[in-house]
């Protein structure tokens, strides 16, 4: 086409032309408006060239085999729907300066390989837990046909599907094994589920990356769990599948809920210390009672569970059902409102959620649907309650005598407004500490510090739970009473960079933590030193002593000089980063900020369980 720049009216003499119909003239350029596209499609060209319209037959119409018009005299005129009988046959040879425009060809990146294709498939089938009979239905293998692909054989069949997934789910976990072996420490979490009468233990990982400090995630397992669920069944099956990743000494913590076989499971199955006796007492054993033990009493020996962290989410939400409402129910002046209102409320969720009829008379009433809370999830109950005392009192009374249900006095209402207004920032330190990919195990205090601060800000103006605030307070420190004085737990916030020390504020509290974080600097270098082969985090950054420093080393011990400084250093800079300037604050945080605050990870792999338990899967 690049001989039509040279005619003056190269859009009359090209011979696709009629593929467009000629619009306007503007002063350098035309307008057309292309005859093969739905509808009205415009565009425009310069007068000396038709590589613009070019360029469109090729990436819009790329299956229209390309027909050029014939001459004027001529006693049929082309279609453009008609395309075919190829150029050469309707006009001859074509001029040499005039190329041949193909249409068929496609570039080759468009091309996919059977395995690529075959990759596809998999992610496609397993993402949304689709059944293997997939590939076996007929329109999926039509649909499959039209993509550009290169034969290698046919489309996988269900068999050959299921050894193709088996096969990527052996290398999947091949690479995450290889991955964890470069790290140092992983936590994991931990937690039964129960559906159609079948129970599920599922387990995930979660580490931080030492290079970018980013987290990082994965699902262990998520097995068919079957008899009781005891204590030594749940630490054999935990240990089982920490021990098949190779995890058994690399986990710093596995976090559960505060089920009682769970805490019990950890307290049996903790790990051993081994304890040093000089003394050269000999023992007596009764050959007797050794070769009657049972192979069970064996095997319980050779159980070892991580150290236990309990769900801090679970533990709030233990105060908002428990103690809040033993509170409630326990006071005279709460105890009759809190039962009738919260009695009102269900039964609006009821009727709403039970009855298409009441459903649109509350819809009509204040223009959307009232939340339904789930028995599970106190936050759905608080939302729910929430979106009640957001609705005006005419509108609610409205609803409620359309319904023929009792109406909420005014004094009930203003009680949901207190009610919600005192646990608001009990939901937020929820959504926090429910958190996964930016949320560490040193968040627990900061958050339960400033939850506690928020709370007892919210008494001024209250007449109604004038005390509730103290209740939440007083339950806080007494479920989080080991967290709060933990030094561990102490030491990962301390390590975070967005909060520091700034989440203390007494002075004599600031200064005992920042004690603490410099023995455990100077713990982590003797610690390194002892280990053959590992650089100690002091010396990383730094060139080693030379001949002259050797021999002038007197008593003063220059680890507890550098942690000191690298401390002050650390708690004075304001940069946020991958902490590689403080190398043992680094190694500090990467080992206790290793676990997750709560279990929700792992409640989140759950929540693809009844798709994948369906009848068709």
């Amino acid at each position: 086409m690049a001989n039509d720049e040279h005619s003056g009216a190269s859009f009359q003499t090209w011979k696709y032309k009629h593929y467009f119909s000629l619009l306007e003239t503007k002063e350098k350029n035309i307008v057309v408006s292309c005859r093969l596209c739905a509808g009205k499609k415009t565009l425009s060209t310069s007068k000396t060239s038709n590589s613009n319209l070019t360029k469109h037959l090729m990436k819009q119409h790329p299956s229209t085999k390309s027909v050029a018009a014939r001459e004027p005299d001529a006693e049929h005129t082309v279609d453009p729907g008609e395309a075919t009988v190829s150029s050469t046959e309707q006009e001859g040879p074509t001029p040499s300066k005039q190329p041949r425009l193909d249409f068929k060809s496609l570039p080759a990146f468009q091309y996919l390989s059977q395995e690529r294709l075959h990759r596809l498939i998999a992610k496609y089938a397993v993402e949304d837990t689709l059944s293997i009979s997939t590939v076996e239905s007929a329109a999926f293998r039509e649909s499959i046909s039209k993509i550009p692909w290169r034969r290698a054989g046919p489309l996988p069949c269900r068999n050959i599907f299921s050894k193709y997934l088996e096969n990527e789910y052996a290398n999947m976990e091949v690479k995450l094994k290889r991955s964890v072996e470069e790290l140092e420490y992983v936590s994991t979490t931990a937690d039964l589920w129960t559906t159609h009468n079948k129970s599920f233990l599922g387990v995930t990982a979660h580490l931080i990356n030492p290079h970018n400090m980013q987290r990082g995630k994965a699902a262990l397992a998520c097995r068919r769990f079957r008899g009781r669920h005891t204590y030594d069944s749940i630490a054999s099956e935990i240990d089982n599948i920490h021990s098949s990743h190779g995890l058994s000494h690399k986990i710093t913590a596995t976090v559960t809920d505060n089920g009682s076989n769970f805490v019990k499971a950890f307290q049996v199955y903790k790990p051993h210390e081994d304890c040093e006796d000089n003394t050269d007492e000999v023992t007596f054993t009764n050959i007797t009672d050794v070769l009657q033990r049972s192979g069970a009493d064996d095997e319980d020996d050779m159980i070892s569970l991580p150290p236990h962290k309990r769900c801090a989410s679970h533990t709030l939400s233990l105060i908002s059902c428990t103690d809040v409402d033993k509170w409630l129910l326990s006071t005279p002046e709460t105890k009759n409102i809190y039962r009738n209102v919260t009695t009102k409320c269900a039964g609006l969720w009821n009727k709403e959620s039970r009855s298409t009829v009441a459903s649109e008379i509350v819809e009509d009433a204040i223009a959307k649907r009232l939340l339904v809370p789930c028995t599970t999830r106190w936050n759905s109950f608080y939302d729910a309650l929430a979106w009640i005392s957001e609705v005006p009192m005419v509108e609610l009374n409205s609803i409620s005598s359309k319904l023929q249900l009792k109406c909420i006095s005014e004094r009930e209402h203003h009680f949901l407004r207190e009610y919600c207004a005192v646990m608001k920032p009990l939901t937020v330190a929820l959504d926090i500490l429910q958190g996964e990919d930016n949320c560490y195990y040193g968040t627990i205090i900061p958050t339960l510090k400033a939850l506690m601060c928020k709370t007892l800000e919210m008494k001024n103006g209250l007449k109604i739970l004038v005390r509730l605030p103290d209740v939440i307070v007083q339950a806080i420190n007494s479920r989080f009473a080991l967290v709060l004085k933990s030094e561990d737990t102490t030491l990962a916030a301390v390590t975070l960079q967005r909060f520091r020390l700034r989440w203390l504020c007494d002075q004599e509290r600031k200064d005992r933590v920042k004690a603490s974080l410099i023995a455990e600097c100077r713990k982590q270098v003797l610690e390194q030193e002892q280990q053959p082969g590992k650089t100690p985090p002091t010396q990383r950054h730094s060139p080693g002593p030379t001949k002259e420093d050797k021999f002038f080393s007197f008593e003063e011990d220059e680890d507890n000089v550098t942690a000191e400084a690298e401390v002050a250093d650390y708690l004075k800079s304001e940069a946020t980063g991958t902490l590689n300037q403080f190398p043992m604050i680094k190694e500090i945080f990467l080992k206790h900020n290793a676990a997750t605050p709560s279990s929700a990870p792992v409640e989140r792999l759950f929540s693809l369980g009844n798709l994948t338990l369906r009848s068709e899967v």
